[in-house]
This record gives C-alpha cells, sequence and structure tokens, in this order.
C-alpha cells in the first residue's frame, strides 16, 4: 500500500511539473498574440510527439519527456547578411546553423510579425511572462494552503492533561513522579487558556513561556470551558530538561499537550510567503556552483547532504512520493504536496530569470541591450543601429546549456545515491 501511495505522490508531482510548464509557455504565447507575432508552435515537453493538434497557424502539443517546453516564435532574431560562412570551427558552425533556422521561420512571415521587430517593452513582457506565470501559480497554490487548509499550529486549546509529571527528560512517569499540577487543579482536555496571571495568552508557546518561567509559583490560570469562563490556581513542578547542545536547565511544567488545529491565514500571507521564498530559492540560484560541488563531494564522503540545498526532479519525486506514503492525515499530505509544487514553480521563476541565454533573463537581457545601443543612438545623433544579431550569442548558449546538464547530471546522481529525506 505504501509503494502504491509513493508512486502516486511521484506521478502528481510530474503532473504537477507538466501543468507548471503549461502555465509558463502559456504566460509567452498569451502576450506574443496579443502583439502579433506568429507563432507557429506551443509544446509541453521535448522528445517524440504524443499528441498535437492545429488551430489557425499554431500547432499545439504534448511531447513525452515533461521537462521543459517552448513556442517557436517567428524571427527570434533578425535575418542573416548574405556574408557567407564567417570563420569555421565548431563555434562556427553553431552560429551559422542557428541562422539557418532563425530565416527559415521567418520565410513567408509578414515582417510586421516577428519578434524582434517589436519595440522592446513588448519584447521584454513576452519574454517574462512564462516565469512569472510561474510567480502567480506558486501564490495561488500558496493562498490554498496558508488560507485555505491553514497552518498546522498548537493552539491555546488543552490537548491532553497529563497524570504526573516526570521529573527528569524520560518520557514515561514512574510511581515516584509527583501528580501533574493542571491535573491537581481540575484543568481538562478542551479547555481554552484565555490568561494566565493576568496575562493574555495569543497561542500555546506564550502560554509554556509563562509556566517555564514560573516553576515553583502560584499561578492563576483563567480558562474558557464550554463557554464559561474558569478559574484555576496551577502550580507548575520544577524539573530538569536537558537542551539539544546538553545544557541542562530547570523549568516549570504543568503537564499539559496543546490541541493541534489548522488555523487559516490571511490571504496577503500567501504573496509575503512567496517573496521569502523567492529571496530563498535565489540565494540558492547565486550559489548553485558552489552547492552542486558540495553536493558531489557528499558522494565521495557519504555525508548528509544539505536539506535545503538543490535538488532534481528525481529528487523532488522521491520526496512527493515520501509524502504521499507518509503516516499522516490526508489533509497534511494535500498541504505539503501543494507546498512542494509551489516551491516547484518559485525554483521556475528565479531560475528562468538568470540573465543567460537561452533562458528568458537571457532574451530580456538582449532586448534591454538593443534598447540602450537605440536610445544612445539617438542621444548622439547617429543613424539607428540594427537589430542585434542574437545568434553570434549561440557558443555562450551552448556553453550554459552544457553547464546546466552537468550540474543537472550531478544532482540526479545525488538523489539517487545519496538522497534528502524528509523523514
Amino acid at each position: 500500500m505504501e509503494m502504491i501511495a509513493f508512486v502516486i505522490g511521484v506521478v502528481v508531482l510530474v503532473v504537477g511539473l507538466a501543468v507548471s510548464i503549461a502555465l509558463h509557455e502559456i504566460g509567452h504565447l498569451v502576450p506574443a498574440k496579443k502583439f502579433g507575432v506568429r507563432v507557429g508552435q506551443y509544446m509541453v515537453g521535448f522528445g517524440p510527439t504524443l499528441f498535437s493538434r492545429r488551430r489557425g497557424e499554431t500547432e499545439y502539443g504534448i511531447k513525452a519527456i515533461p521537462l521543459g517546453g517552448y513556442i517557436s516564435m517567428a524571427g527570434m532574431y533578425p535575418p542573416s547578411k548574405a556574408e557567407g560562412r564567417a570563420g569555421g570551427g565548431f563555434f562556427a558552425t553553431m552560429v551559422q546553423d542557428a541562422r539557418v533556422a532563425n530565416d527559415e521561420s521567418l520565410e513567408g512571415v509578414d515582417e510586421s510579425r516577428v519578434f524582434y521587430r517589436l519595440p522592446v517593452w513588448k519584447r521584454i513582457v513576452i519574454m517574462l511572462g512564462g516565469p512569472f506565470m510561474n510567480l502567480l501559480f506558486a501564490i495561488v497554490l500558496m493562498m490554498i494552503v496558508l488560507s485555505g487548509i491553514g497552518v498546522q499550529t498548537v493552539t491555546t486549546t488543552v490537548g491532553a492533561v497529563s497524570d504526573c509529571v516526570a521529573t527528569t527528560s524520560a518520557s514515561a512517569c514512574t510511581a515516584d513522579d509527583p501528580l501533574a499540577p493542571a491535573a491537581a487543579a481540575g484543568m481538562e482536555a478542551g479547555d481554552e487558556i484565555v490568561s494566565i496571571d493576568g496575562q493574555e495568552v495569543a497561542d500555546f508557546a506564550e502560554a509554556a513561556a509563562i509556566i517555564q518561567d514560573a516553576a515553583g509559583q502560584s499561578l492563576r490560570v483563567v480558562v474558557d470551558r464550554d463557554g464559561e469562563q474558569v478559574a484555576l490556581a496551577v502550580t507548575p513542578a520544577e524539573v530538569t530538561r536537558t537542551l539539544s547542545d546538553g545544557t541542562e536547565v530547570q523549568v516549570g511544567v504543568i503537564g499539559i499537550t496543546g490541541a493541534t488545529e489548522f488555523v487559516r491565514e490571511p490571504l496577503w500571507a500567501a504573496p509575503v510567503a512567496a517573496a521569502e521564498n523567492v529571496v530563498a530559492v535565489a540565494e540558492i540560484v547565486v550559489q548553485m556552483p558552489v552547492k552542486v560541488y558540495e553536493t558531489a563531494a557528499s558522494l565521495v564522503t557519504g555525508e548528509d547532504r544539505d536539506p535545503n540545498g538543490p535538488l532534481s526532479i528525481v529528487g523532488a519525486g522521491a520526496i512527493a512520493g515520501e509524502v504521499a506514503a507518509a503516516d499522516a492525515p490526508i489533509v497534511n499530505r494535500i498541504a505539503v504536496m501543494l507546498s512542494l509544487l509551489a516551491s516547484l514553480n518559485i525554483a521556475l521563476f528565479v531560475f528562468n530569470l538568470v540573465p543567460l541565454l537561452p533562458l528568458d533573463g537571457g532574451h530580456v537581457v538582449v532586448a534591454l541591450w538593443d534598447g540602450i545601443r537605440r536610445k544612445w543612438a539617438k542621444l548622439i545623433g547617429r543613424p539607428e543601429p540594427g537589430p542585434i544579431d542574437a545568434t553570434k550569442l549561440v557558443p555562450v548558449t551552448f556553453v550554459v546549456v552544457i553547464a546546466i546538464v552537468v550540474m543537472g547530471g550531478v544532482l540526479i546522481l545525488a538523489d539517487l545515491i545519496n538522497p534528502v529525506s524528509l523523514f
């Protein structure tokens, strides 16, 4: 049964990834069509085509490998000049091939409907549409989790009252342990703590902090019991607890645990959480080469990986499977799965903003540079320069793609051999 649940979790993540990619490409497609650019294809995935249908001038389809997608716009770059092959060698051949492919996309297309002829701001809108669609999807998913399902929180409601209090860190009471102060005072499960010694408490953490600092002191605890406020006199027992660093401390306890409930957050909590997630992912992306090197080193040393480090789609799928197979209420598993998909979309948003071709951020940089050149020429009274021939950057694109493939390969290998586990 656990294996079936694990497989279901992986499938859900793969479908979620495909939906995320489809939305990303829609973010490019809609403004491109709005601005009149001819779009020949809209494809989700790579490799062999599983399904496609042509509507108007655009072919819409799904391919076998759901690890990316694309739309093919006419005239991503200006037509190549009739100057023959410049130079030779591997990279020169790549540039020439890119120019040929680009020229083919221009055949029979009205010049007013090509991408490179658009104003700079329209090109930027088209290229940023994909990443921002992922950001919007992530915010929607976070709203479902935070404001729809809620955040699992220990509330001021008493979940259970112990019969006794262990005087050490032992989990079970012994015959020598005293009666729990809460039980002695008549506190019951279901009581909602309103205030302690006149201080109102908003959550269980606040109540616990007051109790821990009041060992041996009589406290007036007001609880709400079935709509009626009841005042109880409770004296916390002093017990020894060992902290994670081995330090022993004396704290007060009364022998209660708080009830766990899903507390719904306001709608604006989702954009705030998304912004915090963007910053965290951006820090990882900036340090990606170092993080991947550390991950590769862990394959050799066998050390535990950083749980906050980068993952491949294999690692994300394994975590999704673990979540689906976990021994937890279904609502908890749904919340974690949606949060995982939201984080995946945040990663797609940030990664695609990296200012290097072939990523969307690279195309934005090309458009901005084109606009700066035109403005500068106008400012100094020179003729307007022609559009930038970005096919010259194909060698840079090739290097970036190789780097992405290598880093992805390392992460996949690490996720197979030394995976990060939630449990």
